[in-house]
């Protein structure tokens, strides 16, 4: 692997706090330990890009993991040695108890076997998650023979005890300072390869993906779902990543593990960890009935009750699992929430209290090219910064420069702000930088995307209120509103309900002697210069007729259509896209018309409209003879409005009563009447 640009910038931002990422091959397998763990010791003697000290740390850090790590097998290897010596050192996950018969704190170490070891109070007031999920820790377990020798002795005591995490104060000053030497574009790509992935293999909603999988680390009170194939690394970066995560696998769980102990008062998991994570949700569930109400209500709120008293936690909840089918036959068969618990499937205002719904079938199945060899953050140097960074918000700076549309509920509004503030987060830590458009139209598009696919599942299940799916925004005062869509509702050879942007319609063609009816998608841009510019190469003759048609039409009448927007003064460049036998372009002139009218004022087409209409050079409309097959066709291609000259209106009486059912008919008289009809109002 060649050290490249982003390599270079990142030895010189963070020096001493980068490791090479393929380090970890050697260890990832050998030794049951986690990723952040292996890596803490990588930070400490290999975090450097100087080859021969990468190769000496490499040696301590094997040798530690060998003499510390226990395998399977080896537990009574490490007891043996433990009373031989009078006390061994190992590396592993440490859990603590109250024992009421004996009033005494006992810890277990797993991979020893042991769940009867003596533990002080001073160690467990020291590290209080030692009694919900516990940690990982280098551990100095001590083996006293003479109590071995008492009735019911416990002979194995921990003598010391180092949690394995960062505990350095100036993390966020240290990563403030090394971001600025990044462009946005580098430090999405050094924070991917942070997490051990490679940039260059991943597509832009793949990288979407594995960074909202990030906000809840930088977010509190965040609550996210993500379902898609098996195998695409769903859960491994709240499992491998960072020790302020715990992941809780499919099956049983308890009120009490989660929130709080009634009878003890004992805080549960979301009070103890940064991110809860279930994984395998299909096949969790609680052992009380009102486990799932409990778990609602603190999504709300981030509060839950014990008894009277009322207790706040900031931990954020992420439900990871899988679909057995792919995300096309999923929405055919139920919807996209499908593979959830049956309590929470079809429960709305469950699903009303998620923030986002990752589209984990963007995420490719993982195997070895999709981990990345070259330098990234030490791991538990960024869970550290990402832990330290959810003490702000940054909401406040969102909020003045971003206009969402009328299609927004308050729990919507206040999701994508959560969303954004974690991308945000993530891509500018230090809230004195000022956020740049291009970061916040991107933060704006994923949130709104994410947020807007858990509101169709619940328009699926039925509910009306949630029936305004579509979701919007504007930057500035001077912005133009953008509509955001979810892919995978509709193919792109459909007409969608979502308003599409400035010069961009859906037109019908009559066909001819020659050809059929067909659809049409006309995109249109606008710049500097003058005249129309046919992009499509060679351009069919009738379209370039069409065209022609509609620029003459504008030039004679765009006070009346645009008002002082004078188009010689600028340059269209226009391109027809055909989704049928049909390719010339013949007869839709009003369509032409229409996106450059609407590319020119900058204002959006209205959703599920299908334009219809062949102009001549003198502005009139030619006649439809073919309306009851083009309004058929309209239907077919999933098209809620049809836009059709008045001229058609008696063949539409034949038009059958199931098809007129299914479509909203509206005609015009004359251009300027078609335009104010096809624009967004």
């Amino acid at each position: 692997m060649e050290i490249d640009k982003i390599d270079q910038i990142a030895a010189k931002a963070f020096e001493g706090y980068v490791v090479k990422k393929d380090l970890l091959d050697q260890f990832r397998k050998q030794y049951p330990v986690p990723t952040y763990v292996v890596e803490f010791l990588l930070g400490r003697y290999c975090a450097t890009t100087d080859p021969e000290e990468i190769a000496e740390g490499l040696e301590i850090v094997k040798r530690q993991l060998a003499d510390r790590a226990v395998k399977s097998g080896e537990e009574e290897y490490f007891k043996s040695k433990a009373r031989e010596k009078g006390s061994v050192k190992i590396i592993d996950i440490i859990t603590a108890r109250l024992d009421s018969r004996t009033d005494a704190y006992l810890a277990t170490l797993p991979s020893l076997m042991l769940n009867d070891v003596r533990i002080s109070e001073e160690m467990l007031n020291d590290n209080d998650r030692i009694l919900t999920g516990g940690f990982y820790a280098e551990i100095e377990l001590e083996y006293d023979a003479a109590i071995a020798k008492e009735k019911n002795g416990r002979p194995f005591g921990i003598k010391n005890l180092r949690p394995i995490q960062l505990s350095k104060r100036d993390v966020l000053e240290i990563l403030f300072a090394g971001r600025e030497l990044f462009t946005l574009e580098e430090w999405k790509s050094f924070l991917l390869r942070s997490v051990g992935l490679e940039p260059e293999r991943l597509s832009e909603r793949a990288k979407n993906v594995a960074f909202a999988r990030m906000i809840p680390f930088v977010e509190r009170n965040y609550n996210a779902v993500e379902l898609g194939p098996r195998g695409t690394g769903k859960s491994h970066l709240y499992q491998q990543i960072s020790p302020y995560s715990h992941l809780v696998s499919g099956g049983k769980t308890t009120v009490a593990r989660m929130f709080v102990n009634m009878g003890s008062g004992a805080r549960g998991l979301v009070c103890k960890f940064d991110v809860v994570c279930f994984d395998e949700i299909s096949g969790v569930s609680f052992d009380q009935k009102d486990g799932v109400n409990i778990m609602k209500g603190y999504m709300e709120s981030g509060e839950f009750s014990r008894g009277k008293e009322s207790i706040r936690a900031d931990g954020s909840i992420v439900m990871v699992g899988n679909f057995d089918v792919d995300v096309e036959h999923q929405q055919r068969i139920s919807h996209l929430f499908g593979p959830m618990p049956p309590e929470m499937r079809d429960d709305t205002a469950f699903m009303d209290r998620l923030h986002s719904y990752v589209p984990g079938w963007d995420f490719p199945k993982l195997d070895k090219s999709y981990f990345t060899g070259h330098f990234g953050l030490v791991s538990d140097f960024l869970a550290e910064c990402w832990t330290r960074l959810r003490s702000t918000s940054r909401i406040s700076q969102v909020l003045p420069r971003v206009d969402f549309g009328g299609a927004l509920s308050g729990r919507d509004t206040s999701a994508v702000q959560k969303t954004m503030s974690g991308l945000v987060k993530l891509m500018q830590p230090n809230p004195e930088t000022p956020i740049s458009d291009e970061l916040l139209e991107w933060a704006a598009k994923v949130a709104l995307e994410y947020r807007r696919r858990v509101k169709e599942q619940q328009k699926r299940i039925g509910s009306a209120e949630f029936r305004n799916t579509h979701f919007s925004y504007r930057i500035g005062e001077e912005g133009v509103e953008t509509f955001v869509s979810t892919p995978e509702l509709h193919s792109e050879q459909t007409i969608t309900d979502d308003p599409l942007p400035a010069g961009q319609v859906w037109t019908l063609a009559s066909g001819g002697m020659d050809e059929n009816a067909g659809l049409y998608k006309i995109e249109t841009n606008v710049g500097p210069g003058s005249g129309v510019k046919i992009l499509n190469r060679p351009a069919p003759q009738p379209f370039s007729e069409s065209v022609r048609y509609a620029e003459q039409n504008l030039y004679s009448k765009y006070k009346e259509l645009v008002g002082d927007r004078d188009p010689r003064a600028h340059e269209f460049s226009i391109q027809l896209r055909s989704f049928d036998s049909a390719r010339s372009g013949a007869g839709i002139g009003m369509g032409v018309l229409v996106t450059l009218c609407s590319a020119l004022i900058n204002k959006n087409i209205r959703g599920g409209l299908a334009v219809v209409g062949s102009l001549n050079l003198g502005g009139s409309l030619n006649l439809v003879y073919n309306a009851v097959n083009l309004a058929e066709l309209a239907i077919e291609k999933g098209a809620k409005t049809l836009l059709i000259p008045v001229n058609a209106r008696k063949q539409l009486n034949d038009l059958s009563d199931e098809m007129i059912a299914k479509i909203n008919i509206q005609y015009y008289t004359d251009l300027k009447d078609c335009l104010l009809k096809a624009l967004v109002e």
